[in-house]
């Protein structure tokens, strides 16, 4: 090799190696200076991975998986919860583990359209899910069954389950007429045509009806509690 390609080389490999060793040094102070100041920790709840490690990147942090768990709340692939709580302040290099969502746990649910609400509520509840009722006047489905569940089985994901289910039909209000005077067979019978629970106060002998609550002309509905006396039908032999 000429003396003179010698002489250019040999500088340019020392300024090289200087170069190194500078950016080197710079590197160890940095990771020095980072490791002795104190950091915030950032809220990495329902980041992805990618915008969670840029967070913790710029404040001289590190991010760690430690696992993953089904939650319908947060999206697949979004931080569930952090090991340190957001606010802290830790010095930097430090690692932050996270647990990361994996989504809903998709089950199939059994359909409880058609079946009694208490039956289709005890198992929801034995199964751990969330359910809320709601109830409403239906004239063509019997009272206490579910009309309808939302989400249908099919297109669950592990979600809470709202069930409507059904009051009967609206009650129907009328002005209540006399029974006073009427023997008892036939006050139970019209008792009974207006949908009327019927609560007696009659002796063994006692066969007509003497008083009556509500009164006659009072505004009444199906379902509501008639009380009925009744004394015996008085001989004029």
């Amino acid at each position: 090799m000429k003396e003179w390609m010698k002489r250019f080389i040999r500088p340019a490999v020392y300024i090289a190696v200087f170069a190194a060793l500078l950016g080197g040094s710079a590197f160890l102070t940095y990771r020095v200076m980072i490791t002795r100041m104190t950091v915030e920790v950032p809220d990495l709840t329902g980041m992805d991975l990618t915008q969670a490690d840029r967070a913790l990147e710029g404040r001289g942090l590190y991010l760690k998986v430690l696992g993953e768990e089904n939650d319908a709340g947060i999206p697949k692939g979004h931080i569930i919860s952090q090991d340190v709580p957001p606010g802290t302040d830790i010095k930097g290099m430090a690692e932050i583990k996270v647990l990361v969502s994996k989504g809903p746990a998709v089950t199939k649910i059994p359909d409880a359209v058609g079946e009694k609400l208490d039956d289709a509520l005890k198992l929801f509840t034995r199964e751990g899910l969330e359910v809320k009722v709601v109830e409403v006047h239906s004239n063509t489905v019997e009272k206490g069954t579910v009309i309808a569940q939302s989400p249908i089985p099919e297109k669950w994901t592990g979600q809470g389950i709202t069930l409507l289910a059904s009051l009967g039909p609206y009650p129907v209000v009328y002005y209540c007429p006399s029974f006073i005077g009427l023997l008892k067979d036939d006050a139970l019978m019209l008792a009974r045509e207006l949908g009327l629970n019927v609560e007696l106060e009659a002796p063994e002998a006692a066969s007509v009806v003497e008083e009556q609550k509500p009164l006659p002309g009072r505004q009444i509905a199906s379902g509501d509690i008639l009380y009925l006396k009744f004394s015996e039908v008085e001989s004029y032999d």
